[in-house]
């Protein structure tokens, strides 16, 4: 765990197909937010050939997704093989691997939810390991970022709660605020009660993850800047999810998704993604700089006192 590599060329490919992963995550949600799912009937071909089809009407954001996810594919099975042959660490060639194993499953839950109709179950997996996959491809940029390493010298996480333990809980609860999200887009009656619930329970466990840092890790910048970030983004993301909400009301009688409504939804999914990343980044810092403050090592050896 503690070994670093020195690859500059391996962390720019690898950052390559993360914002190569985040254009995905667009294009995904631009299929879903102009409807356009089913322009495209049946899989893996396209209107019963492997022939480019006529980008035309919704075709162009279903086919044109199914290009980029092609490509971010091959570009995942290449960085996986890259990190196999060049990075000795162990854990992290097993990342790799997870990631190719994720972007496979996401191709076959694609083409699930293709010929089964769009069913919301289906959909919101197939959103949900977007999401994930996202984190996996932005993980293997950050750890293969020459002089990454997780001996970094510590201070003590002397916060209560403990922010290794607050971030970790807050990525969790944003990659389940983004499942609610994902069942709202994808559900015909919508579930708008429990995505806002979720969005005020984000929005004060970042805010709390925002005054931890401020009161206790101000002076470290690995902690303070992915912290100050997470917070602007989670304000423009509670603007975005308003205006979204706005717009779907205005247009709820309109024939077909106007570009309007679509632009700000998609920029709704788009934020989304990149606040799990920046919470999961800030989450990797506190366990990089930070020690277990003397509470979790009384809670932790509890049980050894208990028995002994």
């Amino acid at each position: 765990m503690t070994k670093t590599e020195n690859h500059p060329w391996l962390h720019r490919y690898a950052s390559f197909v993360a914002f190569c992963t985040f254009l995905l995550v667009i294009a995904g949600a631009l299929v879903t937010g102009n409807d356009a799912g089913l322009s495209v009937p049946d899989w893996p071909t396209s209107f019963g050939s492997f022939r480019m089809p006529r980008m035309v009407g919704g075709v162009k954001f279903e086919h044109g997704h199914r290009m980029i996810a092609g490509f971010v594919g091959i570009l995942t099975i290449i960085l996986a093989i890259c990190i196999w042959a060049r990075d000795s660490r162990r854990w992290l060639r097993w990342t790799g691997f997870a990631a190719v194993m994720a972007v496979l499953a996401q191709a076959i839950l694609g083409g699930i939810t293709v010929l089964f109709f769009l069913p919301v179950a289906i959909s919101t997996a197939h959103a949900t390991l977007g999401q994930i996959f996202f984190c996996l491809a932005a993980s293997l940029a950050l750890f293969t970022r020459p002089g990454w390493r997780w001996d970094e010298a510590k201070v003590e996480d002397a916060a209560s709660p403990s922010l290794r333990h607050l971030t970790s809980v807050t990525t969790g609860v944003i990659l389940v605020q983004l499942i609610l999200g994902a069942v709202y887009r994808h559900s015909k009656d919508g579930i708008i009660s429990p995505h806002v619930v979720g969005a005020c329970v984000v929005t004060l466990l970042v805010g709390w993850i925002v005054y931890t840092v401020l009161m206790n890790f101000a002076q470290q910048r690995g902690l303070l800047r992915p912290a100050l970030l997470l917070g602007g983004l989670v304000v423009v993301q509670l603007f975005l999810g308003m205006g979204s909400y706005v717009m779907k009301m205005a247009e709820r009688n309109a024939p077909q998704p106007l570009p309007p409504a679509v632009d700000i939804t998609t920029a709704h999914v788009a934020v989304g993604a990149l606040i799990l990343v920046t919470s999961l980044y800030l989450t990797y810092q506190a366990r990089r700089f930070l020690s277990p403050g003397k509470h979790e090592v009384e809670v932790t050896s509890a049980p050894h006192h208990a028995t002994s």
